[in-house]
């Protein structure tokens, strides 16, 4: 049996670590310390680190969780990743028999430049890309290549399991209401959350079907989506990537 646990970094990061009880792979480790003590804690031998992309809250613990164990780094070969051994591209297979465990590498620009995403049959650790009713901010990318990227995800099977990288659940929906007041999942997702941070616990993981039903980032074909986003720009907006520009740009200010 494969899982993933949220090892929390920093005010609000989750370090994923997937394992079966044995060995373990590290997703996006921001901070060696808290990873250190939950391995130590679980008797847990990681075999190799993912990485999603080259911010410091996502790369900040790997130098010496490498050199401690003597594991590979897999990472986006476009970008400036601390002690990157296996550079990884669109298409790529990586085989952990350890696990055991395959997860194929989806590109996914818009949040970097180079960022990339991991997943198999049923999860997907999609970093600062895809958030639980939101995405990531367009720091090196266009609008054009972040819609392009979460249409990518968007694709994949429905009960896929979200696995970002941030506790900004309750904050996106909150966005998300604000853009889509009558749609009942919202409202009924934010009491959930709700419930779940009073008691302290990860709102994540998501999965793609709750996404593609509450997240305005994905439903910007929808018609009260788009009428929404219209009425913030103060024009109307007839094409899905202007509705998502309008969003990104909203929610920067929100």
């Amino acid at each position: 049996m494969i899982g993933a646990f949220p090892v929390r970094a920093f005010r609000d990061n989750y370090i994923w670590i997937i394992h079966n009880h044995h060995f373990a792979l590290i997703v996006d480790p921001g901070d060696a310390a808290p990873v250190l003590a939950w391995l130590k804690e679980k008797k847990l031998q990681p075999v190799a680190i993912l990485c999603t992309h080259h911010h410091h809250d996502h790369t900040g613990g790997i130098t010496e969780l490498a050199e401690k164990f003597g594991i590979p780094v897999h990472g986006p070969a476009n970008e400036k990743i601390p002690g990157l051994t296996h550079p990884q591209t669109e298409g790529n297979l990586l085989k952990f028999p350890e696990l055991p465990l395959e997860l194929n590498v989806l590109e996914v620009p818009g949040h970097t430049a180079g960022h990339i995403a991991y997943h198999d049959q049923n999860r997907l650790f999609c970093g600062d890309t895809l958030f639980a009713c939101g995405c990531g901010r367009i720091f090196e990318g266009s609008a054009q290549q972040m819609f392009d990227s979460l249409q990518k995800l968007a694709a994949l099977p429905d009960e896929t399991g979200i696995y970002c990288t941030h506790e900004y659940t309750l904050n996106n929906i909150r966005f998300a209401r604000a853009i889509d007041p009558d749609n009942p999942e919202l409202t009924a997702l934010e009491s959930q959350a709700e419930k779940k941070r009073e008691r302290d616990e990860p709102t994540l993981p998501s999965s793609l079907a709750l996404e593609k039903a509450t997240n305005p980032f994905l439903r910007c074909d929808q018609p009260a989506i788009i009428q929404s986003a219209s009425q913030h720009v103060g024009r109307p907006l007839t094409d899905p990537v202007s509705v998502f520009a309008a969003l990104r740009d909203w929610k920067n200010n929100f």
